[in-house]
């Protein structure tokens, strides 16, 4: 199987201080056919004007990972941490009994583009953490690199839940492959630009959801940045 899921069909609305697109269900959106994908629960890409963002809110049971595309994203949670994320970095919060925090545009001037992505734990009930990291530029272009997974592996965060996340920046003409374990699923979501995948054209925010295929491959139609998620 090799679903696409279209950028122009996610549900969209322009609040004015935030534009946002949502691949699944969320918030005043829903949809039934896109409730997420295996433990997948969100895909949001959000563009948030400069000195504007989310005030203080809660979160339960809840693997949430942001990932900047440009600008800077300021950071602050009822666990004491307070932080920017940038391009490069990915951020890790597990909201298990219970967390608040705030995001807000860390400039003045520039918007700040991000995806922000949930993912449903294994276990209810854990205690809430914090982990962010840095992804220099170089340890994926032109290759996978592993920034999220259930061990932590390779120097990736750390999820709860059977889940790799790999992010790939492509130049033009370059191809990745991926092999896809028996039994296991994956989502594709290009973050930027263009790539050709199994014979089809896919542009900035579009998807794929993939079943029963042995390998996947991404190549770059223009300088690209897409996220693979390998779900059980």
């Amino acid at each position: 199987m090799f679903q696409i899921r279209r950028a122009a069909e996610r549900g969209h609305f322009n609040h004015g201080w935030l534009d946002t697109y949502h691949t699944f269900s969320f918030a005043d959106y829903y949809n039934p056919r896109f409730m997420g994908f295996r433990d997948l629960r969100v895909i949001n890409e959000d563009k948030v004007e400069p000195g504007q963002g989310f005030g203080t809110h809660g979160h339960r049971d809840m693997e949430i990972i942001t990932y900047v595309l440009e600008g800077a994203l300021a950071h602050k949670d009822s666990m004491g941490n307070g932080s920017a994320i940038r391009p490069g970095d990915v951020q890790r919060m597990s909201a298990g009994t219970g967390v608040t925090h705030s995001e807000f545009n860390h400039s003045p001037e520039e918007w700040v583009h991000l995806l922000q992505i949930w993912i449903l734990p294994k276990k209810t009930g854990q205690t809430p953490s914090y982990e962010q990291k840095n992804f220099p530029p170089e340890s994926m272009q032109d290759r996978w690199r592993l920034v999220a997974s259930p061990d932590g592996r390779d120097g990736s965060v750390t999820v709860h839940q059977d889940v790799d996340l790999w992010a790939a920046r492509l130049s033009q003409g370059t191809e990745l492959q991926m092999k896809l374990k028996s039994g296991r699923h994956a989502w594709l979501q290009v973050a930027r630009g263009a790539v050709q995948s199994q014979d089809e054209k896919l542009s900035q925010g579009d998807g794929v959801a993939i079943s029963d295929e042995k390998e996947l491959s991404v190549r770059g139609l223009e300088d690209a940045e897409v996220l693979l998620f390998d779900l059980n």
